[in-house]
């Protein structure tokens, strides 16, 4: 451990970011798609709700974890809203990408080759019954909702205290009343990954557009209020 943590404290601050966003974005990854597997696994006899809960106990572990190390993104589309609300510099947005994908593949490799992969890996699906609109609607309003309570915890105790439970809850939430109407994705990468390892990129248009739309919205809102020009 002491061998661990003299190693640590010899990474620059972008090092440990990117480190930390691989092994945050890895367990929010498995938790998300591993989760989808295991109840498909099970043909639905676990249930939904558990398609919301381990995604809420996966972030909010890793916001703790690393949100004061990295701000805990694990998502491309956080990064983009941080990045307009100049969290972030211009320069590290790439170490936030790369980090995120190699995490998100890593994750989907583990849930591939040691979960399962039915419901082809856990990919995102929205559901067609309902009108094109409104699938796309609730996609941009989970995301916006996800980045607004991220925004809100940011700006008032800088992701201290119950940040992480918040955060992951409104996943959490998220998932369980608007998945079955857009798939409730809120994060591109974790759409990407199981759509290249299954084949299926249907679907993958809606989420990196109304994901990252969601997000922007959010990030605009926020620098119009509080950065200062």
């Amino acid at each position: 451990m002491s061998q661990l943590l003299n190693l640590t404290s010899k990474l620059t601050p972008n090092q440990r970011i990117f480190f930390a966003e691989i092994l945050g974005t890895f367990v929010v990854v498995v938790c998300a798609t591993g989760s989808v597997v295991l109840n498909a696994k099970s043909n639905g006899t676990i249930g939904s709700w558990f398609e919301a809960f381990a995604p809420f106990v996966g972030v909010c572990l890793m916001v703790y974890a690393f949100g004061k190390v990295s701000r805990a993104h694990f998502n491309p589309a956080v990064t983009v809203s941080y990045f307009i609300t100049r969290h972030i510099t211009k320069t590290q947005l790439p170490i936030y990408f790369a980090a995120e994908s190699i995490g998100a593949f890593s994750g989907i490799i583990f849930v591939k080759n040691f979960i399962g992969t039915e419901a082809h890996l856990g990919v995102n699906v929205p559901n067609y019954s309902f009108p094109l609109w409104t699938i796309f609607g609730m996609e941009v309003l989970a995301t916006a909702l996800l980045m607004a309570v991220i925004m809100c915890v940011v700006h008032t105790n800088g992701l201290r205290g119950f940040s992480g439970i918040v955060i992951g809850g409104i996943i959490g939430l998220d998932i369980f009343f608007l998945a079955f109407i857009s798939g409730a994705s809120m994060n591109p990468i974790r759409s990407l990954a199981p759509a290249v390892f299954s084949g299926i990129f249907d679907n993958l248009w809606l989420y990196w557009t109304a994901t990252f739309l969601g997000s922007s919205i959010i990030g605009f809102m926020y620098r119009r209020k509080f950065v200062a020009k």
